[in-house]
């Protein structure tokens, strides 16, 4: 149809706008051919009449249909135009916050300015391996594509990244290269990946810098390669770079900052190794201070100095080169602060010490006379001579900053070429993706030579994209075999000429730079003379003679000559270069070793390098040869030989188009400016790429496509079994002009416009279906509303005459019910007065003979029991008097010896107070008395010893008196000595008299002690009385307290109750994430494992290359012993030929230690997890028993009462005292500043501990006085109750009345307290050591009753034995115990080696002692043999000599009954026996070799586990632990091997995770243990295991059934994978519900069932196969259900995720089609009873999401139900499935951004994960349910197919 014909009544439009670009309008009448006006309706509310141009006439752009608005790429849009893909753009960028969108080829990125989670590695792993248009637009989606064409094409690939600055260029290549990174990994230990991730922060600090509108801008282009080699794993990578913008290292505009590297070095000064680069803030430099604007918001410019620095340190630069470039970049710096002084116009100088140039020339160790010399002076070299020539301040300055620019550009040369040998691979590259990230098309007000350079690697970029697009359009037609018509687009191959063609603009200009008098205005009138009216694209300003205009692809742009010759140049004095190349610092030659190379284009390449900084001198005259060597390649010249290499490489690649959108100059997150839009989107090719596809047939549609689209505008004789023929007729029909369509072998391809087209016939054809449809559905309802009033008319009729007849039939019943009622009343009445009269008769009657036998009864019990009541009474008055007379006596004797007690305890008790309160009160008199006691003592002895001695002196006197009176001078000396000790006899007298003076004394003071006990007495009975009284308060109180205590107590229960619940929610959920982070551990382990082993067998094949003389061993076994055994890492490395050579009873097996490392982190966990459930269990009984307690509590004496109210209180009040008292003692210390106060030596401590020791020392004097106060107190309050004492109220306060003061009665309660606590904590600890006895004892109880039981059961089997067996059995069993209490004595006396040793000595003798005893019943089993022979010898002969007397019929009887009774069938024992050296045979047959579907499909699920089981069983019969290692080794190593061979084999896993869990329930069910045995016959327990305890080996077994679970997951789930996007989302199970949508150019997978694709059916026909394959094999139930619940998450979440990244899934049908998918799915569980499994909550996301496509989604009561009903999805997932959802008909609505802000604003409470995808690689920890057999063992037949037949049957 003709495109004038669209422009009818109410079609809209786009109409230019200054302001908006474009603006929407609609037509308010038919356009007709001729018409100068359309009259249009704006959006604004405003009519407009807009006029067509007369010259063109061309009618404005048509707007697409909004259910193409939004689409994911541009190229599907009916109409392809400009204000079409705005309106595109903004709606995805503004309304559904997508970035990213598709044009065809190119990928359009617009920065969002906001951090989006859109990169994790959860979206880089749903990206890789997806086809590119199955999902929504992305950097990742790129990457994949071209990853998937260099594996698949074996072709280099390109990502060309370009746009403005601050378009997120940067952002996207390194997104891509992290995309690389992750999805392919390196192919060596080295990590490349992360050192190629590692280059970006080093590239940015030093190659980007903060402008006005960006504030992390790259000043430089770089294309990276990254190398892969031929399994297209990471190996290298390569940098390029081009056209570093060195003049922002010496000037910055307003608002911009220099390189981040020099802001980072100064905010890093402070740090101790950057002190000797004498740094400071960037604002004291002048190289950093120009832009004003030294700090960036958001960034720490030091956190970015230590990433740079790490990122240097990964790439392996060493400490000293980094602190070397750290240095130099220090070194420019300073060089920019160096000042110069003018001396006159042609000349300047330095001041002295100038302090900026000698902190450079130290840090570049270069001479300070030389630099500074050379800074102010050039050398001139002529014909004749050469001089030197001072030069002038400007020229000093341009000098110093173009040695910054130049150092500063090798510097960076020199890391780029650092980096490339970093990331350079030894690995041959077998191909490479290259990344490159370049300026896009710049223009400014001013543009100069870098704005040029620029532009024109723009203009060859945007050639080699013209080209691409061109090539793709015609391969696609011819390869469609579509006619092929030339399509007309801008080839800029005119400019690029104009630019780089002889005399074009750089010949000229560096024909200039060679003059040795040109400069920049000379150059302009070249360029005038040169090229103006000569060629259409050069022009000149009006206004200037220094400016030039060239009109590029993207716009025109006016370029300012000044400064063009001198950025050529590039130029630096050489005198300079020469002094820093002297330098002693070794880096800094390095960096100018290449100046005096030519350096060509190819070397460039190979080093990374760009030759844009070469350093050539300024053109003179002089020498040829010096002219030859000044003559360098300018830096225009070296840009585009190093573009035309970069135009070279990327030609040899297949380019993929990344073009960056900057929305706003202001950084506004998701703001959009269309102007700015607009230019980018013209300038980066766009729009082209829009044009070139409209030109030809940008809509392409499939054949099957259009016919499930278009199906409606079809009548069924349309259709045709052949779809090609059916889509022609009908565009025949539907589209006369054939110009608009054309047919291609797979597609139709649509002009521009047609699409729209037939979406209006196929939205008409849809509206009058809707209105046929509600036109019948509106007659049909109202024709049912008749039809059910005339019902219910005729049903009101008929119940009403019903009515009428019920209620006449009533009246007749009711008559002649009143008839009977009146009979049956009358007989009633009479009879019951009948019987009224016949009961008072039999009454009366039986009243009266009662009476007169009860008189007769009453007088006979009279009689009787007045006999015996004398009886009883006369026993009694005797009993009575004897009992009087002999309690009378007794209470006198008690009464006295009770007089006499108490009178001696008050004396005893007087006494001892006494002294003790003496004591108290005379502390130092106590101690006088003392000493003056022990002086006495000693004045007595020495007094006793003089009187003896007297005694003798007198004796002596007297018998030897006749011999002293001869000799006078010796009685003279006895009469002297004499008279000395009479003279100490007096002195010693005078001193005993003194001492009976301070005796008298002291009498005294013991009178007035105890009057002052008296007075303390009176003072306690008034306390006492007090205490009384306060008693009955307190009594109140606690009744009080109690009620109040009884009320918390049920709060607390109940808080303890949902505390409990809480906690064992919490409990469980720990368990599982432990048992998680165990099983994920373990796959780790496994995986390591797998790769040791990989190791391991290709060193095995390095180290057994084959040699001459090399003798071949048994294959199998020399497998079996590199593959079965757990042995050493280094044994199986070293010299494994020797090791198979070795015999194999010789080599012992690893006992799991690889395993039970593991195995003891899970048993730490269990054992705190029932520590933590024991605690649980605790704190329920005692809640229960609290809860007892106060019901069944008794009623407590008063005294109790009292005593406990009395105690309670004290104990209170004490308690408040105590924490006010610590309180101020806190206080006090807090207030101390010092911190020494509180020290162990600080004087506030020791007055503390004073005081501590005090209150410690007064506590032990008053405890035994406290506590004999308080027992008599109670013991008196209960004496006091009885009626019938003799006591009086006064003994109660006998003892008492010992206390003075009120303070001692409190120091009394304190001492009290502390007694009672002393009380509690000892009764405490005593039954806390009865407890721990009592469970001691009970647990030797129950060892010594499972020794018992076990020798009970030794016991039965012995007698089961034959008499010789049995004696050997009981002495194996015998040395077993002995055994096992070598071992439990070896562990008890492990730290006391003496008693061990004893231990063994007296083991040693009761060993030999038993060998005795054998020896011994060896001979008696001798003697009993030859005996037994003696006995059979005779009853033979007896036997013959009766055999003479029995008839012949006997004698043929006889034989016959032995015959029939033994051994019908051999009795077994459910035990296989095998010799040692058939293990690995055995091993083979039933593991590696075994074929599981003949296992599965034949025999007995579970039969190698049995068999494996029950050879077990026979080796522990043996008692031989080498056997039973030996043997569980070899089965799990080789279960390893055949999963490890054939673990991608579903079958096969199924099978032998199966058997590995049946094996494990067989060593549990017959470990012997109480709780495995409960489901066992008796039969079963008598299999049990008897001599070894395999539970460690059950832990390695389950580690090792955790493996295979987790393998056989991701089996499945490999499986699974391919169907599930096709089934769940793609397919179309309800056909005709949603219809295709157009795609454009990236096509997505089609979802019509083709016969390749994967439907719904494949899915449950998978999941059948599965779940037969597991009942097969006879997996259990539990395990079953655990598998099913793992493979509908993956289903759920693969599906799930992927709806989330694909904006075309998000629609009303399509979320039908997923509830009817899930709908199938909860099927097929109710189909195999595993509703019950978990499997169906696993899809809940899944089927929230899918109600949230259909739900309403407009008004708050919309967002409410949202809301609520998707609990199980995240936020992050609500917003997202809102955002892209998808009206796939025009009669759907779109959701409106305010109803999204509605939802988010509802959900910002919520706490849930900010993750958008699901874990789909998530599994969920496995258990494994004990699962007893019923089979027994001995019935267990071993079938020949096995191969078995070398074991036997036991």
């Amino acid at each position: 149809m003709a495109a004038s014909e669209l422009y009818t009544k109410f079609a809209r439009v786009w109409i230019p706008d200054p302001e908006e670009v474009w603006k929407s309008a609609e037509l308010l009448k038919d356009y007709k051919p001729g018409d100068k006006v359309l009259l249009l309706h704006l959006e604004d509310g405003k009519d407009l009449e807009y006029r067509l141009d007369p010259k063109t006439k061309e009618l404005p752009h048509l707007r697409n249909p909004d259910i193409l608005v939004g689409e994911n790429d541009l190229t599907a849009l009916s109409y392809l135009h400009e204000p079409a893909v705005l309106h595109n753009l903004r709606v995805r960028f503004i309304d559904s916050k997508l970035i990213y969108t598709y044009c065809g080829i190119v990928l359009v990125a617009i920065n969002p300015y906001e951090q989006l989670p859109i990169y994790g590695e959860d979206i880089i792993n749903a990206y890789s391996g997806q086809n590119m248009g199955d999902m929504d637009p992305h950097i990742f989606a790129v990457a994949e594509e071209a990853y998937k064409q260099m594996a698949r094409d074996e072709r280099n690939q390109s990502i060309i990244v370009s746009g403005e600055s601050g378009a997120g260029k940067t952002v996207s290549a390194k997104y891509a290269m992290r995309y690389f990174a992750t999805v392919s990994g390196s192919a060596s230990e080295a990590n490349v990946e992360e050192k190629v991730l590692a280059s970006n922060p080093i590239m940015e600090s030093i190659g980007n810098a903060k402008t006005t509108r960006n504030d992390n801008s790259s000043r430089f282009g770089k294309y990276i390669e990254i190398g892969f080699d031929k399994r297209h794993r990471i190996i290298g990578a390569n940098m390029r770079t081009y056209l570093l913008e060195k003049s922002r290292v010496v000037f910055q505009a307003e608002e911009e900052r220099n390189y981040h590297i020099f802001y980072q070095l100064c905010a890093s000064a402070k740090l101790p190794e950057f002190k000797m680069l004498r740094l400071g803030d960037a604002n004291n430099f002048h190289y950093t201070k120009q832009g004003g604007s030294p700090v960036i918001e958001g960034v720490d410019d030091a956190k970015e100095m230590a990433q740079t620095r790490q990122a240097c340190t990964l790439l392996g630069i060493s400490e000293s080169y980094q602190m070397g470039i750290f240095r130099i970049l220090a070194g420019i710096l300073h060089l920019g602060n160096v000042g110069f002084m003018s001396r006159d116009s042609d000349s300047c100088t330095i001041p002295p010490r100038h302090e900026p140039l000698s902190i450079f020339c130290d840090l570049m160790a270069v001479d300070f006379e030389e630099m500074c010399h050379w800074l102010c002076h050039r050398k001139l070299a002529t014909a004749a001579e050469t001089y030197i020539k001072p030069i002038s301040k400007l020229q000093a300055t341009n000098a110093r900053d173009a040695l910054a620019k130049h150092i500063y550009a090798k510097l960076f040369n020199w890391i780029v070429d650092h980096v490339n040998q970093v990331l350079h691979s030894a690995v041959k590259q077998h191909s490479f993706i290259g990344v490159l990230d370049i300026y896009g098309f710049e223009t400014f007000e001013i543009n100069s030579f870098e704005q040029f350079c620029i532009n024109y690697a723009n203009e060859k970029l945007q050639q080699q994209f013209n080209m691409h697009v061109f090539k793709l359009e015609q391969e696609e037609y011819m390869k469609e075999q579509i006619p092929w018509t030339l399509i007309d687009f801008y080839d800029n191959q005119p400019c690029i000429n104009l630019i780089e063609s002889k005399l074009g603009i750089l010949d000229l200009l560096d024909e200039e730079c060679r003059m040795p008098k040109g400069t920049d205005d000379t150059w302009a009138q070249k360029l005038y003379n040169t090229h103006l009216n000569k060629c259409a694209l050069f022009e000149k300003p009006r206004l200037s003679n220094k400016a030039f205009i060239i009109q590029h692809f993207a716009d025109k742009v006016e370029y300012q000559c000044e400064g063009f010759l001198e950025k050529n140049k590039d130029t630096v004095f050489e005198e300079q270069i020469k002094v820093l190349k002297s330098s002693k610092f070794k880096m800094l030659p390095e960096l100018f070793q290449d100046d005096e190379k030519a350096i060509s284009p190819s070397s460039a390449t190979s080093s990374g390098r760009t030759l844009l900084t070469r350093t050539p001198a300024k053109p003179t005259k002089g020498r040829p040869g010096q002219a030859a060597k000044e003559h360098k390649k300018t830096v225009g010249h070296q840009f585009r030989n190093s573009l035309h290499l970069l135009m070279e490489t990327l030609n040899a690649t297949t380019p993929h188009y990344v073009r960056c959108i900057k929305p706003n100059d202001f950084k506004f997150p998701f703001t959009f400016d269309e102007k700015r839009a607009v230019q980018q989107l013209r300038a980066c090719g766009v729009l082209e790429t829009i044009r070139i596809s409209a030109a030809g047939f940008p809509s392409r549609w499939t054949y099957q496509e259009f016919f499930s689209r278009y199906r409606v505008l079809m009548k069924q004789k349309d259709v045709l079994s052949e779809r090609k023929q059916t889509c022609k007729n009908v565009l025949e029909k539907l589209i006369k002009d054939k110009d608009k369509y054309q047919f291609g072998k797979t597609k139709i391809f649509f002009r521009a416009g047609q699409v729209a087209y037939l979406e209006k016939l196929r939205a008409d054809k849809l509206r009058a279906a809707c209105i046929r449809i509600q036109k019948t559905i509106r007659g049909w309802l109202l024709r049912k509303k008749f039809l059910r009033m005339r019902k219910a008319a005729i049903t009101v009729q008929r119940y009403v005459r019903g009515h009428q007849a019920r209620c006449y039939a009533k009246f007749l019943r009711r008559t002649k019910a009143a008839t009977i009622i009146q009979k049956y009343w009358r007989m009633y009445v009479i009879r019951r007065r009948y019987k009224i009269w016949r009961t008072a008769t039999i009454l009366l009657q039986s009243y009266l003979r009662g009476y007169l036998a009860r008189n007769r009864y009453r007088k006979i019990l009279r009689e009787h029991k007045a006999v015996i009541i004398q009886k009883w009474v006369r026993g009694w008055l005797a009993r009575t008097y004897y009992k009087r007379s002999m309690h009378a006596i007794i209470y006198l004797q008690c009464c006295l010896r009770r007089m006499m007690a108490k009178r001696e305890l008050k004396k005893l008790k007087i006494e001892a107070r006494s002294v003790e309160r003496y004591k108290k009160l005379h502390i130092g008199m106590e101690n006088k008395i003392m000493q003056l006691q022990r002086k006495v003592d000693e004045q007595n002895k020495d007094y006793k010893c003089l009187m003896e001695k007297l005694t003798n002196l007198e004796g002596i006197y007297n018998s030897e008196t006749e011999k002293l009176r001869s000799d006078l001078e010796r009685l003279q000396l006895s009469e002297e000595e004499a008279k000395i000790a009479t003279g100490r006899v007096l002195s010693l007298q005078e001193e005993i008299a003194k001492l009976r003076k301070d005796l008298e004394q002291t009498q005294c003071e013991k009178k007035s002690i105890e009057e002052c006990a008296d007075r303390y007495k009176q003072e306690t009975e008034q306390l006492v009385s007090n205490l009384k009284e306060e008693n009955t308060l307190l009594k109140q109180e606690k009744e009080a307290l109690n009620h109040l205590i009884v009320e918390q107590a049920k709060e607390m229960t109940e808080m303890m109750e949902k505390k409990l619940i809480e906690e064992t929610k919490q409990l469980e959920l720990d368990l599982n994430d432990e048992r998680l982070r165990y099983q994920n551990l373990l796959n780790e382990f496994s995986r390591l494992e797998e790769r040791y082993d990989d190791l391991k067998e290709e060193m095995t094949l390095m180290i057994n290359v084959p040699k001459p003389g090399h003798k071949r061993t048994d294959s199998t076994h020399s497998s079996n012993e590199s593959e079965y055994t757990f042995s050493s890492e280094i044994a199986e490395t070293e010299d494994i030929p020797s090791r198979t050579e070795e015999p194999s009873e010789k080599k012992v097996p690893l006992d799991m230690s690889l395993f039970l490392k593991l195995q003891k982190r899970v048993t730490e966990l269990e054992q705190e997890k029932q520590v933590m459930q024991d605690e649980l269990d605790r704190k329920e009984e005692q809640v229960l028993r609290s809860k007892a307690k106060e019901e069944e509590r008794p009623q407590i004496r008063g005294a109790e009462l009292e005593y406990e109210s009395l105690k309670r209180q004290e104990l209170e009040s004490e308690n408040k005292k105590l924490k006010n008292e610590l309180n101020e003692l806190r206080k006090a210390l807090s207030e101390k500043s010092a911190p020494e106060v509180t020290a162990p030596g600080a004087p506030a401590y020791r007055v503390l501990m004073e005081q501590l020791t005090s209150v410690s020392e007064e506590l032990d004097v008053r405890k035994e006085e406290v506590l004999i106060l308080r027992s008599q107190l109670v013991s008196q309050k209960e004496a006091i109750q009885p009626k019938n004492t003799m006591t009086d109220s006064t003994i109660l306060l006998e003892d008492v009345q010992k206390m003075k003061d009120k303070g001692e009665i409190a120091q009394a309660y304190i001492g009290l307290k502390e007694t009672n606590r002393l009380l509690e904590s000892q009764l405490q600890s005593q039954k806390r050591s009865h407890e721990n006895e009592a469970e001691a004892l009970r647990g030797e109880i129950q060892s010594l009753k499972e020794e018992n039981n076990r020798q009970q059961q030794l016991l039965a089997q012995n007698l089961q034995l034959p008499p010789e067996a049995r004696i050997e059995a009981s002495l194996q069993h015998e040395i077993t115990r002995l055994t096992n209490e070598n071992l439990y004595f070896e562990e008890l006396y492990a730290d006391d080696p003496k008693k061990y040793q004893s231990y063994r000595i007296s083991l040693y003798k009761r060993m030999i002692d038993l060998m005795e005893q054998l020896e011994k019943q060896d001979k008696t089993v001798r003697k009993l043999k030859k005996q037994l022979k003696v006995f059979a010898k005779k009853i033979g002969e007896l036997e013959v000599g009766q055999m003479e007397n029995i008839s012949p019929g006997q004698i043929i009887d006889e034989p016959i009954r032995p015959v029939n009774i033994p051994r019908k069938e051999k009795d077994f024992q459910g035990m296989l026996e095998y010799k040692k050296e058939d293990e690995q045979k055995l091993v083979k047959n039933l593991i590696l070799e075994l074929k599981p579907r003949g296992v599965a499909v034949n025999l007995i699920p579970g039969l190698p586990a049995y068999i494996l089981f029950m050879c077990v069983r026979h080796a522990d019969y043996l008692n031989d632990d080498q056997k039973v290692r030996s043997l569980l080794t070899s089965t799990i190593n080789s279960i390893k091997k055949v999963l490890k061979k054939r673990g991608d084999d579903f079958e096969t896993v199924s099978f032998w995770l199966s058997n590995t869990c049946r094996f494990l329930h067989c060593l549990k069910q017959y470990s012997g243990e109480e709780g495995f045995m409960k489901h066992n016959t008796s039969r079963q327990n008598e299999h049990c295991l008897t001599n070894f305890d395999l539970a460690e080996y059950r832990q390695v077994l389950s580690d090792l059934a955790i493996q295979i679970y987790q393998q056989l997951v991701r089996v499945l789930e490999n499986i699974l994978q391919p169907m599930i996007v096709s089934g769940m989302l793609e397919h179309e199970t309800i056909q005709g519900v949603s219809g295709v949508k157009p795609t454009g150019l990236r096509k997505r997978t089609s979802s019509i069932a083709d016969e390749g694709t994967y439907t719904l059916d494949s899915i449950l026909r998978q999941l059948n196969s599965f779940h037969s394959v597991m009942c097969q094999h006879g997996m259990d139930p539990e395990l079953i259900k655990q598998v099913v619940k793992q493979m509908f998450y993956i289903v759920g979440a693969v599906t799930l995720n992927n709806l989330l990244l694909r904006k075309d899934m998000c629609s009303w049908s399509k979320g039908m089609q997923i509830r009817y998918n899930v709908s199938q799915l909860e099927e097929w569980l109710r189909d195999k009873n595993l509703m019950n499994s978990g499997a169906k909550e696993t899809l809940e996301p899944l089927i929230q999401a899918a109600q949230l496509l259909q739900v309403k989604k407009k008004t708050d009561d919309d967002a409410e139900a949202i809301c609520s009903m998707c609990n199980a999805l995240t936020t992050a997932q609500i917003v997202k499935v809102l955002n892209l959802y998808t009206p796939v008909n025009e009669f759907e609505e779109r959701v409106s951004v305010s109803f999204i802000r509605t939802i988010q604003m509802r959900l910002r409470d919520r706490k849930d994960s900010p993750q958008l995808l699901m874990d789909a690689k998530h599994i969920f920890p496995v258990t494994f349910p004990f699962n007893p057999s019923s089979l027994a063992l001995e019935t267990i037949q071993i079938p020949a197919s096995l191969g078995l037949g070398f074991i036997s049957r036991v």
